[in-house]
């Protein structure tokens, strides 16, 4: 057998997963000495992930990533893209690994953490994942249905997420009907009858994890006035010294900005963006739907940059008419793969797969189903490439594919009734999105179903 790696051997690779961790790792393949064939595989017919279903429909720039994904896909001959493929139904990981010689596991963290807190499966209660994925078309929120006809919209959590939902929220239809958030969503936010969005951290102004252009542009809305508390930047001795610290200039320009909205006066706009500090949400009630939620006020304890939330005795309760947790993701179990369920991830070493202590021959991971939900689409550029320079340093210790042959695996798939999607196909799904919006003045018109996109190729 000729060695792995080589022009008559390439190395073969499935990533399963086609968001930023599956293109980045792809690209650091083909970027790397050895010849290899790399097969992306992804459950929708739509790949790049959440630069898709998850950056917010008014922060366009971001998405532009996608072109650098493209590159991959199009400038390298053994790439190959197969798409409305979900690996552990319509192909096992067993099957994958008699055809490929290594798999690469980026299939992100799509479960939201749960607050475990009575009253949280209340009707009016929902994640930011499902508002995420719905007002940007996602198939797997199409159905879901939100109640915007109360007055108070409560998000608990002040990350990057939290910031988008509670955005959406307070814009107005004009703000929003130029990007190419779902046709569905926006309707319904033209009915939207909020008043107050209330944005609640358990923390303080200082540790809070929105970034300072997102802060910043609450500011600058149509209709919505920022409303901060003066008396939740009254900082102590600890939170001072963090916020001098020379690592902190993110959080030092949060905190200029927030001080700045609470020196605004009082709202004179129809809707009103309340950021609170310092609470933990503790209870839901209501009858047959949120009506309220129960909160107890902390304190923080510890030293300066490492400062956590502890409850006091303090309780308050504030009206709500819909509600939304954004306190972190979750991966979800594979057949075939080990599962951590504690962390939510696949466990792992430097990216190899590991089954307690024992390494998995020919299993990788990358992203957030790696290491958890932390960063920005660029963090998994890095954490990607070290675990393909982990996969490249085993090369000598793989086992070799029983049959590397990507024939095979699409005859397998056909002989299940598996429509698989490649890019090109992809590609055609793209322009009809693109040509739809822009006969309504929008970027794109997202096809909303996957029997849509089948339809646009059928």
């Amino acid at each position: 057998m000729s060695e792995l790696g080589t022009a008559t051997r390439p190395l073969r690779v499935a990533i399963v997963g086609s968001g930023p961790s599956g293109f980045y790792a792809a690209e650091a393949l083909f970027k790397s000495k050895h010849t290899v064939e790399v097969d992306l595989y992804d459950r929708l017919p739509t790949p790049f992930g959440l630069v898709r279903g998850g950056v917010a429909p008014d922060h366009p720039k971001i998405k532009n990533v996608t072109r650098v994904y493209e590159k991959v896909a199009s400038k390298n001959d053994g790439f190959a893209f197969l798409g409305n493929v979900t690996v552990g139904r319509d192909i096992t990981v067993d099957e994958l690994r008699r055809h490929y010689d290594a798999v690469l596991f980026s299939c992100g963290a799509e479960s939201d953490r749960k607050l475990g807190i009575p009253g949280e499966d209340l009707p009016g209660s929902y994640t930011a994942t499902e508002f995420v994925g719905w007002y940007n078309g996602h198939p797997d929120y199409r159905q879901r249905e939100f109640d915007l006809s109360g007055k108070v919209a409560m998000v608990i959590g002040q990350g990057n997420v939290a910031m988008d939902v509670s955005r959406i929220l307070a814009k107005t239809v004009d703000e929003l009907k130029s990007t190419d958030i779902a046709q569905f969503a926006l309707d319904a936010l033209a009915e939207s009858n909020i008043k107050d969005i209330y944005v609640v951290g358990r923390r303080g102004p200082v540790q809070a994890k929105f970034t300072p252009p997102e802060i910043k542009e609450i500011g600058e809305l149509e209709v919505t006035d920022p409303v901060v508390n003066p008396d939740d930047l009254v900082l102590s001795a600890a939170c001072k010294e963090e916020l001098e610290h020379p690592d902190s200039g993110h959080n030092r320009k949060n905190y200029d900005v927030l001080k700045e909205f609470s020196e605004r006066g009082d709202p004179t706009k129809q809707r009103r963006y309340h950021l609170a500090f310092m609470l933990s949400p503790i209870e839901l009630r209501g009858d047959g739907k949120v009506e309220e939620v129960v909160l107890r006020k902390n304190k923080l304890v510890g030293e300066a940059m490492n400062q956590w939330s502890e409850g006091t005795d303090e309780i308050i309760t504030m009206p709500c008419d819909i509600f939304f947790r954004s306190v972190g993701y979750r991966g979800t179990a594979m057949p075939g793969v080990p599962f951590e369920e504690r962390k939510g991830i696949f466990p792992n070493r430097d990216g190899r797969v590991i089954d307690g202590d024992e390494v998995v021959p020919g299993l990788y991971t990358a992203g957030w189903i790696k290491r958890g939900p932390s960063g920005v689409i660029g963090t998994n550029k890095p954490d990607s490439q070290a675990t393909v320079a982990s996969l490249l340093e085993d090369l000598g210790a793989l086992t070799p594919c029983e049959e590397p042959s990507s024939d095979a695996v699409r005859k397998l798939l056909a002989g299940r009734d598996v429509r698989v999607v490649s890019f090109a196909d992809w590609q055609k799904i793209d322009a009809a999105e693109i040509a739809a919006g822009e006969r309504v003045g929008k970027p794109r018109e997202k096809f909303t179903t996957i029997a849509e996109m089948l339809a646009v190729l059928d």
